[in-house]
């Protein structure tokens, strides 16, 4: 704590140092944090996947089935149905399906009331269950699938569906298992599976009100994992493994590597992230590859969106990854290779089954390169730990100019016996800070408000949201101007140490949670915060004042617009320029309806962390920037 009081600490070498070369170190700090990600893709910084838990024994099962013409049977039947209902899930034939099986059936219904036009959408899951013969129905697995109509937007899951009875069927004739198996068939994607693992678990995940699970008139044992098929074709010639949660949040990585090892003994190709592994003989080629497949889990990880049903499994602490088919493009459906693909399921099914503890041994926070390699935390963190490191001198360098200037005028106002207090304006600092904290919490509230406001007007909601936001970024760009206030530089200065500090601090929380958006976020701020001019404005020059507009573009509702805008480009390059731009401006509005939406069903906390943390950080420096400092 002497450091930070006694203004004597300043004449320390170490001290003189930082402050000597302070930027010079920020940025070496910086760009040795994304060299460090740059690195993470060499093969020197992967370590070959194994299993850590020997109790799954996945090259000891016996596997016995053949479920490929049972499979073919159960899609051809399935496929009538669906034509004959379209638009709805055939409750009564799935149901009807399950019970033949004799497992025990049941069907639960829950309700959407949508958050703001307060309209009300139902959906029914069905699932069924096989009663453990060698244990007490303590612990459960689940196989689950999400139904898709004929004419669904999303790719069919019908060979999924199948694939599940006839694996059911299978299942119901073995007697060596040791835990409940859940066959779960739900509607209407991730509502579905939230509201029964809600139900399940006799929790509600999201804001009360929202989704309402209700009750479940039948339940198995504690869920240990769960697997998601969404297989899109009869003839699958590779199978993707999908493992991103919500808030970013990973399986055990024994269970990916069971999947991945799995499916190569069965000879069909495996990828992650939808690329295979490819080894270049070219080092630069194979690095670059490798890091491709990193910085696709790593944006993909960043938004806190799962990327399939077996993401939501992860917050009540069950290991969940979901095995995508994809047919080979030109190969005919006719000829299926289910044979394989249920020998898969079986396979993972059956080394689950013989676990006798939740996972626990293997990683549970690691990057990915490859489907074979893995980073663990303690190499990727360092990545983000340099970046932050940065934060912190800078902060630690404009507080020790704050004690020595401080020092210095108690000697001269000692020399000529002023009585003029110099000191900071507690009043003024805290006030700063605390009303750039309240408009953060108002923001990330007004959507209500918005949509209110836009029902006046006959506007969409997403179009009330859209613009409202954009009125909301106006105003807090001109508020500065508009009430010109004057500053003393420290005031200024120790402000800004404050939201040095708590930028950093910030980072460090996400980075326990989410490392990936922790690391994009310091990637886009960091830099910028090293170069901003604090400083009276008659030392402004152009340049100077060009930083501070600079600071415009990082108004956090502008930044996730310019991201959408380029995600938008890199999909449609082929376009024109004008299309491009329509279809980022409605990506643009539908991403912010649906990050506040996935806030309140599901508990996505990427809105919420954006508006209430970040943005009054950008409006703290923003402020100073447009304030005279004196």
């Amino acid at each position: 704590m002497g450091l930070l009081t006694d203004p004597r600490a300043g004449s320390g070498k170490i001290i003189k140092f930082l402050l000597k070369w302070e930027r010079p170190l920020c940025f070496f700090l910086y760009i040795s944090g994304i060299v460090w990600v740059l690195l993470l893709a060499l093969p020197i910084f992967n370590d070959n996947t194994y299993f850590s838990e020997n109790a799954l024994l996945p090259g000891l099962v016996t596997k016995e089935s053949n479920l490929e013409q049972i499979t073919k049977q159960y899609y051809t039947y399935l496929i009538n149905e669906m034509k004959r209902y379209p638009d709805v899930m055939p409750y009564a034939w799935l149901a009807a399906k399950l019970n033949q099986l004799h497992l025990d059936v049941f069907t639960h219904n829950f309700t959407l009331i949508y958050p703001f036009q307060e309209q009300r959408f139902t959906g029914q899951n069905i699932y069924g269950i096989i009663r453990a013969p060698r244990a007490a129905s303590t612990e459960a697995i689940v196989v689950s699938v999400p139904f898709r109509p004929i004419h669904s937007i999303y790719l069919d899951t019908a060979p999924s569906i199948a694939l599940l009875l006839a694996f059911a069927k299978f299942c119901r004739k073995q007697k060596y298992w040791a835990k409940d198996i859940i066959f779960l068939i739900t509607e209407h994607e991730q509502l579905g599976i939230q509201a029964w693992l809600d139900a399940y678990h006799g929790v509600t995940s999201g804001n009360g009100g929202v989704l309402i699970s209700g009750d479940l008139p039948g339940r198995a044992g504690s869920i240990q994992t769960a697997i998601n098929l969404e297989l899109h074709s009869m003839k699958i010639a590779s199978i993707d493994v999908k493992i991103e949660g919500l808030n970013g949040r990973l399986p055990n990585l024994d269970l990916f590597n069971l999947a991945q090892n799995m499916i190569a003994k069965e000879g069909i190709r495996q990828s992650f992230q939808r690329r295979f592994d490819v080894k270049y003989k070219n080092k630069f080629k194979n690095w670059w590859y490798h890091f491709n497949t990193l910085l696709m889990m790593i944006t993909s990880q960043a938004t806190g969106i799962p990327t399939g049903n077996h993401g939501l499994f992860h917050r009540f602490g069950i290991e969940a990854i979901t095995l995508e088919g994809f047919e080979k493009p030109g190969q005919q459906s006719s000829d299926g290779n289910f044979y394989q693909v249920g020998r898969i399921v079986e396979s993972i099914v059956r080394s689950l089954n013989n676990l006798l503890e939740r996972f626990h041994q293997s990683y549970f926070f690691y990057l990915l390169p490859s489907t074979d390699t893995y980073i663990s935390i303690g190499l990727y963190i360092r990545s983000l730990v340099l970046i932050i490191g940065g934060i912190f001198v800078k902060a630690f360098s404009m507080w020790q100019r704050l004690q020595v200037s401080a020092s210095t005028e108690d000697k001269k106002n000692i020399v000529v016996k002023q009585s003029k207090d110099d000191g900071f304006d507690i009043g003024i600092i805290t006030s700063e800070i605390l009303w750039a904290h309240i408009c953060g919490v108002t923001i990330a509230t007004s959507p209500f408000a918005l949509t209110y406001v836009g029902k006046k007007l006959d506007f969409r909601t997403e179009d009330s949201i859209y613009f409202g936001f954009v009125v909301i970024t106006i105003l807090t760009l001109i508020w500065p101007f508009y009430f010109k206030r004057q500053m003393k530089y420290k005031n200024a200065a120790l402000i800004c140490v404050i939201a040095l500090v708590e930028l950093g601090t910030v980072l460090m929380c996400i980075a326990m949670h989410n490392f990936s958006l922790a690391l994009l976020v310091a990637v886009i701020y960091v830099p910028y915060v090293f170069i901003l001019p604090i400083m009276p404005k008659q030392n402004f020059t152009k340049f100077h004042r060009m930083l501070s507009f600079g600071w415009v573009s990082l108004h956090p509702f502008m930044i996730a617009s310019l991201i959408i805008m380029c995600y938008t480009y890199v999909n449609f390059s082929s376009d024109s320029l004008p299309l491009i731009l329509f279809r980022g401006y409605r990506a643009i509005k539908q991403a912010f309806v649906f990050s506040i939406v996935d806030s309140m069903i599901y508990g996505n906390w990427l809105y919420n962390v954006t508006i209430s943390t970040m943005f009054p950080i950008w409006f703290l420096f923003w402020n100073i920037l447009c304030s005279n400092i004196l």
